[in-house]
């Protein structure tokens, strides 16, 4: 028979006690993970709406690099141009104080020489004067082809014979004609076209030109060349040909087209002469309008300085390319630190049979 097994209240207790406890483990677990969970939830809609945002302004600064970029590289492009300007700039201005530098040193070590020859140019003056002073005929004026309407009384004896069957007149063509002083010019070549036309000294020139061909016999064949590095005439189309002074049209369209001549370039007599000699039968009076000696020889050079010697040299060498026996009448307009050019221009007019004047500011 089995033995009945004796009950024990201790150990049904202790499970239960462990049991319950484990329980209530278990529930306190889940309450606190649940809450865990719905705290999450609530943070991680914050933590993705701060993503959105975020994002937003990844994009928005992505876009605004790619902007920035853009406008670093134009600006590096405007730099790169701005930088060449500069330079270019630069340069110029530095090549302007170097032949600003030569004219200004060339006229102080001119002064000298100006000192010596202001009795030749004063005595040269005195008698240009008096030539001013007297009325031309009436039979001079009854045998102009065109007329000259000037300020007051300009009709007056000048001293340039104005006779020939064959008549030159040459006019300087060059940048020093925009103005009578060095520094002037440097400023003046860099103007429009329009502005260096308007030039007092290139207009005073252009009447010059007006005013002598009134005085052409009616009888008489004419020209007129301008001329710099190279020579070209007035009327486009007559390179090396004669024009009839007796029809009047072709004076008159001479002297129109010089007004839309730019001075610019060097002085070149090598080219004056060269119209001279293009001319068949050669002329048998040539007037030429100038303002100083000549800054480039034979050849033409680039750049470079040129003393008051070497100007000296060309107008000896170029005389050499001039036909003889033809009078030679300068029309002088004298140039700031030029001072050999009239002596020099007054020994051609002598040497040829022509005359030389250097007439008053007011003339025409």
């Amino acid at each position: 028979m089995a033995r009945k097994r004796k009950f024990n209240v201790f150990s049904l207790s202790f499970l239960d006690i462990m049991s319950c406890g484990f329980g209530a483990v278990v529930l306190f677990f889940m309450i606190i993970n649940h809450g865990t969970v719905a705290r999450s939830q609530e943070i991680n809609k914050e933590l993705l709406a701060e993503v959105d945002l975020l994002e937003q302004e990844v994009l928005q600064g992505e876009e605004r690099m790619v902007l920035a970029r853009n406008t670093i590289e134009e600006i590096d492009l405007e730099v790169v141009t701005t930088e060449g300007l500069s330079r270019q700039l630069i340069k110029d201005l530095q090549a302007l104080r170097e032949e600003l530098a030569e004219y200004e040193a060339d006229s102080l070590a001119s002064k000298e020489d100006v000192n010596a020859l202001k009795s030749d140019l004063q005595a040269l003056e005195e008698a240009s004067r008096r030539l001013e002073g007297a009325v031309a005929s009436e039979g001079e004026r009854g045998d102009a082809t065109r007329s000259f309407i000037g300020e007051g009384n300009r009709q007056y004896l000048t001293g340039l014979r104005m006779g020939g069957e064959r008549v030159l007149i040459l006019l300087d063509a060059s940048a020093s004609m925009l103005d009578e002083t060095i520094v002037n010019v440097i400023r003046r070549r860099n103007l429009p076209d329009n502005l260096k036309r308007e030039s007092a000294k290139w207009q005073r020139a252009l009447r010059t030109v007006d005013w002598l061909s009134t005085q052409i016999p009616q009888a008489s064949k004419f020209q007129i060349y301008t001329f710099n590095t190279s020579s070209r005439p007035a009327v486009k189309g007559t390179e090396g040909r004669w024009l009839d002074a007796g029809d009047g049209t072709s004076l008159e369209e001479a002297v129109v087209s010089l007004k839309q001549v730019v001075p610019s370039q060097g002085t070149r007599l090598h080219s004056a002469w060269d119209a001279v000699r293009s001319l068949q039968p050669l002329p048998d009076n040539i007037y030429i309008i100038v303002d100083g000696l000549p800054t480039m020889g034979e050849n033409i050079a680039r750049g470079g300085k040129v003393s008051g010697r070497d100007r000296v040299r060309h107008m000896d060498r170029s005389l050499r390319s001039l036909p003889s026996g033809i009078p030679v009448n300068i029309i002088m307009f004298p140039m700031e630190g030029d001072p050999m050019a009239a002596p020099s221009y007054w020994q051609l007019a002598q040497a040829t049979g022509g005359s030389f004047m250097s007439p008053s500011e007011d003339w025409p």
